[in-house]
């Protein structure tokens, strides 16, 4: 919602803070897509607002597909890291 306010130029609107370190990491190394989206999907409501899930795939599929389904949730996709 800040964010959104912000944007908007809402009064009282505090500057975006830095992204949190990983609250959770998904560990869906070996395992084909669709898995890692699935495993995400399953612990995304124990985040909090803001805060960062780090799903770790190997599968080359997860590279479109994970920012696909955070785009599908409205969610944001930070990027990946080698």
């Amino acid at each position: 919602v800040a964010e959104v306010r912000e944007r908007l130029g809402a009064p009282g609107s505090a500057p975006p803070s830095p992204a949190p370190a990983a609250s959770l990491v998904v560990d869906a190394l070996g395992r084909r897509c669709p898995i890692p989206v699935i495993e995400l999907a399953k612990v995304i409501g124990e985040v909090p607002v803001g805060a960062t899930v780090t799903v770790l795939a190997d599968d080359e599929a997860a590279r479109l597909d994970i920012p696909a389904w955070c785009e599908m949730r409205e969610q944001e996709y930070v990027g990946e890291e080698p």
